[in-house]
C-alpha cells in the first residue's frame, strides 16, 4: 500500500471517528444538559456525562487529525491553504475541547448544587448558566466557524486538484456554506443555544457528505491521475529551473 493510499484510509477513518464520537456524545448528554432542571439531571447522570465528555474529547482530537493527516497530500497542490486548514481545524479542536471540559465543570457544579442549601442555590444556578453559555459559544459557534474555514480550504484544494470527484468536493463546499448559515442564524438569534429544530437541518448535508467522502477515501482513495500529475509537475520544475 503506497503512502497516499494509506493517508486516504487514515483520513476516511478519522472522518468516521469524528462524526460518530460527536453524534454519540451529543445524544448521551444533549437532553440532560438541555433539561430545565439540568443541574439535578446532570448530578443524577454522572456516568453518561463522563462518557459523553470522553467521546467529545475523542471527536475534537479526530477533527484536528483530519487536516493534519491531509496536509502532506494537500501541500503539494497549495501549501498555504493546506497549512491554513490545519490551523483552523486545530483551533476547532481546542474550542471543542473547552466545550467538552465544560461538561465536567457542570458535573462538579451539579453535585455541589444538590448538596447545597436553598440560600446557595441561586448563586450556583447563575454560575451554571454562565458555564452553559460558554459551552454553547465555544462548541456550537466559534468551534463550528473554525471548522467551516478549515474544511472549506481543503475542499477547495481537493476540488481544484481533482483529488476526489468534483461533485463530492463541490457538495462539501455547498454544505459548508449551509452550516455557516446555521451558525450565523444561531449566533444572531434571540437566544444562542445548541442548534435544534430547523437549524439542525442545515447541518445535515455536511454530515452526510463527510460520511460519503469517508467511505470513498477508504475504498477508492485519492484520484491517482491527480497524484501522478502533481508528481510529474514537481519532477519537471527542477529541470526547467536548471536551464
Amino acid at each position: 500500500m503506497n503512502t497516499n493510499r494509506r493517508t486516504a484510509r487514515i483520513v476516511g477513518s478519522l472522518f468516521i471517528a469524528a462524526t460518530a464520537a460527536a453524534l454519540l456524545g451529543s445524544s448521551l448528554t444533549g437532553s440532560i444538559v438541555g433539561a430545565p432542571d439540568y443541574l439535578v439531571q446532570i448530578a443524577a447522570s454522572k456516568n453518561l456525562i463522563v462518557l459523553g465528555t470522553l467521546l467529545k474529547i475523542v471527536g475534537s482530537a479526530a477533527s484536528a487529525g483530519i487536516a493534519i493527516a491531509l496536509y502532506p497530500v494537500l501541500r503539494k497542490h497549495s501549501e498555504g491553504l493546506a497549512l491554513g486548514s490545519v490551523g483552523f481545524r486545530i483551533i476547532e479542536g481546542v474550542f471543542y475541547l473547552v466545550s467538552a471540559l465544560g461538561l465536567l465543570s457542570l458535573l462538579s457544579l451539579s453535585q455541589e448544587y444538590v448538596s447545597a442549601g436553598p440560600q446557595n442555590a441561586p448563586a450556583i444556578q447563575v454560575l451554571g448558566t454562565w458555564i452553559v453559555a460558554v459551552r454553547v459559544w465555544t462548541g456550537f459557534v466559534i468551534g463550528v466557524i473554525a471548522f467551516c474555514f478549515g474544511a472549506a480550504m481543503y475542499y477547495y484544494v481537493m476540488y481544484r486538484a481533482r483529488l476526489i470527484p468534483r461533485w463530492l468536493a463541490g457538495w462539501g463546499l455547498v454544505a459548508i456554506a449551509l452550516l455557516f448559515s446555521m451558525v450565523l442564524l444561531n449566533a444572531f438569534g434571540e437566544r444562542v443555544s445548541e442548534p435544534s429544530g430547523m437549524l439542525v437541518l442545515l447541518a445535515v448535508p455536511i454530515g452526510v457528505q463527510e460520511i460519503v467522502m469517508a467511505v470513498w477515501l477508504i475504498i477508492k482513495g485519492f484520484n491517482p491521475s491527480a497524484i501522478a500529475s502533481m508528481a510529474t509537475k514537481q519532477a519537471v520544475l527542477p529541470v526547467e529551473g536548471s536551464r
